[in-house]
């Protein structure tokens, strides 16, 4: 998909008037501008990419003429002051170089201000979220917008440390009515599940648009992030039993990742809705008292570890 950009770009300090500034990828530049009336445009200095201190050049952002001269100070406070300043030869009127402005709004301390992404409700209103079906190290991180926008582009990528780096696959984007859900397939080189983890996974996830720029991180361990697939069940009427297979997606051998799992059971009498939940270790569980509507499903956790439970099964009968 067009609006969808996936590639590595890199952060680094950036040293010029500002002091607010990163660079983003070369020539991109992200600018931080306070997001009040009152605070002073950044005065950015620019410089032509040219050796010859003789050669006469000019600036211009889009059609409109900004300036002459080897350096150009451009001041930028609002979104139109961003995007793309060109150097260029006076003679020839050729391309000499260019730098892309960015801006991301902060507040008065400094701190980000982020609007761009919606925030899921779970886990804690998180912008950034991951889930692993296994431990496998493969995981995926999902994102959301109010709206699909032709022109938002995402780069999600790892902060390296040192056990190894991350590679993710370039996002998809589901809409479903106003919101737009994006994820990506990601996968930790050289991941064992057998060890323990010791330092967590850094997320780190870019939004552009146009010329207004946001990040996300999400850290953790991916014990944190398990959630695995629901189990398959069925349902033996003569004896009230409920049997189940492990998910085929879970990690193996079971006798070293056992899972837990919650038997539900409801119900309609009367007009009212009754819900029974019943623990189980093993991968059967008899109902006390089952009727012939009663609806019943299983959902599934790691047995060691507080991780999350699956989605509950498909009914079991």
């Amino acid at each position: 998909m067009s609006h969808i950009l996936f590639a590595l770009l890199s952060l680094f300090s950036f040293p010029a008037l500002l002091e607010a500034q990163w660079k983003l990828r070369e020539n991109v530049y992200v600018i931080e501008s306070e997001w009040n009336d009152v605070t002073p445009a950044k005065r950015v200095k620019l410089t032509c990419n040219t050796p010859d201190e003789a050669l006469p050049v000019y600036w211009k952002k889009g059609t409109e003429l900004k300036g002459t001269g080897k350096t150009f100070i451009a001041e930028v406070k609002e979104f139109p002051d961003a995007g793309n300043y060109t150097c260029l030869r006076a003679d020839t009127h050729e391309i000499i170089s260019y730098e892309f402005f960015l801006i991301t709004k902060v507040d008065s301390n400094g701190q980000m201000i982020r609007s761009m992404l919606r925030s899921f409700e779970e886990p804690n209103r998180t912008f950034l979220k991951c889930e692993a079906k296994n431990y496998s190290g493969i995981f995926k991180c999902s994102w959301m917008t109010e709206n699909e926008s032709p022109n938002v582009k995402f780069t999600i990528r790892s902060l390296k440390g040192s056990q190894g780096d991350v590679t993710c696959s370039s996002p998809v984007a589901h809409t479903d009515e106003s919101v737009t859900e994006y994820t990506a397939q990601c996968q930790k080189e050289n991941y064992c599940p057998f060890a323990e983890e010791h330092q967590p996974i850094e997320m780190f996830l870019e939004v552009i648009d146009e010329v207004e720029y946001e990040n996300y991180t999400s850290s953790f361990f991916i014990r944190d992030i398990i959630k695995p697939d629901p189990p398959q069940c069925q349902y033996v009427a003569t004896n009230g039993t409920v049997t189940w297979t492990y998910p085929r997606t879970w990690s193996t051998p079971k006798s070293y990742f056992p899972l837990t799992f919650r038997v539900k059971a409801e119900s309609t009498e009367e007009h009212k809705i009754q819900v029974e939940v019943y623990e189980a270790e093993e991968q059967s569980f008899q109902i006390p008292i089952a009727g012939p509507k009663t609806r019943i499903s299983v959902q599934a956790r790691d047995r060691y570890y507080n991780s999350s439970w699956s989605e509950w099964s498909s009914l079991c009968r």
